[in-house]
């Protein structure tokens, strides 16, 4: 049985932040080529098989904010919710699993993830 996925708005709007991210990278063709592996290769292989990604919750949290934030994610997304990451090419894809659907809330690039100093630095 496939499950159902669910793109959420939080997932449209990292969409487009990473759009804009590759735009300023002077790579707009990396964007088009990441919604080719979501909506043929990605999107169906999660209807398939819901548990591909790693259990997110696996990894201990480093610091004391990290745990807040997981106790916080785990409430929020209830006790029968499997919370999963899926790792592809340069991007992280948070996913959560519940009576059969599949939910999309949060998609980034790698290099996102990281500090931008020099912006802080004027």
């Amino acid at each position: 049985m496939r499950a159902r996925v669910r793109v959420t708005a939080n997932f449209q709007a990292n969409l487009d932040s990473i759009r804009d991210f590759l735009d300023v990278a002077a790579t707009p063709a990396e964007f088009e080529r990441l919604l080719g592996r979501l909506f043929d290769e990605i999107i169906p292989n999660l209807a398939r098989f819901p548990d591909l990604g790693r259990d997110f919750a696996a990894r201990a949290p480093q610091s004391t904010e990290g745990a807040a934030a997981l106790a916080a994610l785990r409430r929020k997304a209830g006790r029968d919710t499997a919370i999963r990451e899926y790792v592809t090419d340069d991007y992280l894809i948070l996913y959560a699993v519940r009576d059969g659907t599949v939910f999309l809330p949060s998609v980034r690039h790698h290099r996102q993830l990281s500090f931008d100093l020099r912006g802080h630095w004027r």
